[in-house]
């Protein structure tokens, strides 16, 4: 049997009842949104102070999948994999226990508590009295410790059945999603985005997907492909927008239009118009960006003040106080750093001798000869995409990309999903070499491979391979497919 005990997260914990109540309702329903699809046959139990999480098969890779994906889940701070049993006396219950946790008590402190549900010759301070005491006996290095232990042995002895926590997991933390409302996210493809997005998720807030535009088809790939990681990764359990608006034209009228110094502070406010029509033609109240103070010249808090002046719909900045390296080491905590690596800055384009001080009345000045149609005009042709459907998206675009089960005999096999999913799960064909590249690394080492082959790209879904051999095709490379594994 596969079982879990969730912990929810303190927060969570010390809200009022009926608040209490909700969250952990939203907690159950999400993580059986998720597990569900890895088995039919996952239960999953609200027991007001924890969650259990219970499959009735001895499933390795299973366990695995089910374990990464509660690590992945707003709302929960730890969960534990137990090791069920049966026992015929509270000495055979000892002896499971030492045998399980010898190793990992040498040399340790540690106290035994018992949680315990039916009828029993003993008590569960009597257990733990014997099972500590029956511990410290046969394991010479190690001692009790009452408060503040190395380790904690915690038990539960339910009627004839005994549960060991053989492992404890972290979990994100946070609030179940969406218990605090949603959120329109500006993201770029860059570190900043990504884990402002990704912070607003750990706080219970489902985070749609903004894009400005400014590099073409092959930007909106990448960031296409960050969001849909962002989202499968760690917003699996609801379905979110993906908007896009290609801003090129708002970023030439400002080149013909603006004075130079003005140009990132006049950019900043446009995207913060057509956030807001965006936000509010989905009925989201507040937009999120990844700006932090001093990072950029338009990020000096005189600038932020004049931007904000724009709307009234409330900005949300989670980095506003983090150091660049702080951020760049959530990202790569979160697994977006080499994605974010090989993200062009399109943002720099317009930033010439920027001022960190800008007037209001000189900004409202220099836009009176911006022609606001034309911001009106991107912002009411915006594409809005369910993320769901970025797999379909890719499918449709993909019309001059061969997708194939069987390869050409020299055909070589690039498997481009992250370095951990090829390491658990490696892929290895008899018929054709594979060689592993992960896909945030194929835009720059691609073309240091031997164009006279040709590459099939592969991952499990067939999302990540699909953008990336349009983004090689867009690119003028010919000599690229799909692999799809039969």
């Amino acid at each position: 049997m596969i079982e879990f005990i969730v912990k929810l997260h303190p927060e969570i914990s010390i809200k009022s009842k009926s608040v209490r109540k909700r969250q952990t309702m939203l907690l159950e329903q999400n993580i059986k949104t998720i597990l569900l699809r890895l088995d039919p046959a996952v239960e999953v139990q609200n027991l007001y102070d924890h969650l259990t999480v219970r499959l009735d098969k001895d499933d390795d890779k299973l366990r695995q999948q089910m374990a990464e994906h509660l690590q992945c889940i707003p709302g929960i701070v730890q969960f534990a994999e137990m090791q069920s049993a049966t026992y015929d006396s509270l000495h055979h219950i000892f002896e499971q226990v030492l045998a399980l946790y010898r190793d990992e008590l040498a040399g340790k402190s540690f106290v035994v508590r018992v949680r315990r549900n039916g009828d029993h010759e003993f008590s569960s301070l009597d257990a733990e009295r014997y099972i500590g005491g029956g511990l410290n006996q046969h394991i010479p290095t190690a001692r009790v410790q009452l408060k503040n232990p190395d380790v904690s042995v915690q038990l539960e002895i339910r009627r004839d059945k005994l549960l060991m926590k053989k492992r404890i997991y972290q979990g994100m933390g946070g609030f179940p999603l969406p218990s605090q409302g949603d959120v329109l996210s500006l993201i770029s493809g860059g570190f900043d985005s990504a884990v402002a997005s990704y912070l607003m998720i750990r706080k219970g807030l489902r985070t749609h997907f903004l894009f400005f535009n400014l590099g073409g088809a092959a930007h909106e790939t990448g960031v296409r492909q960050m969001a849909f990681y962002i989202w499968q990764k760690y917003s699996l359990s609801h379905k979110v927008k993906f908007v896009s608006v290609d801003f090129a034209p708002v970023v030439d009228e400002i080149l013909s239009r603006i004075p130079s110094g003005l140009m990132g502070v006049v950019l900043k406010r446009m995207m913060m118009r057509a956030a807001a029509t965006v936000a509010e033609s989905l009925n989201v109240k507040a937009v999120v960006t990844g700006e932090s103070i001093g990072q950029v010249a338009s990020q000096t808090i005189v600038n932020l003040n004049v931007i904000d002046r724009v709307t009234e719909t409330l900005i949300l900045r989670p980095l506003i106080y983090q150091d660049k390296q702080e951020i760049i080491d959530i990202a790569r905590a979160i697994g977006v750093e080499d994605m974010a690596k090989t993200m062009p800055e399109y943002c720099g384009v317009i930033s010439r001798s920027p001022t960190i001080n800008a007037v209001l009345a000189d900004v409202l000045a220099a836009e009176q000869h911006f022609d606001f149609s034309i911001l009106e005009k991107v912002s009411v042709e915006a594409k809005v995409l369910d993320i769901r459907t970025v797999e379909y998206q890719a499918d449709q675009q993909l019309t001059t990309v061969a997708t194939e089960s069987v390869l050409p005999a020299d055909a070589i096999v690039l498997d481009v999903r992250a370095p951990d999913e090829t390491d658990l799960h490696p892929l290895q064909l008899d018929s054709h070499a594979v060689q592993e590249l992960p896909f945030f690394r194929i835009a720059s080492q691609f073309a240091g491979l031997d164009q006279t082959k040709q590459y099939y790209l592969y991952c499990d879904r067939g999302v990540m391979s699909r953008l990336q051999a349009l983004l090689l095709k867009e690119q003028g490379y010919q000599n690229v497919g799909v692999y799809k594994k039969i």
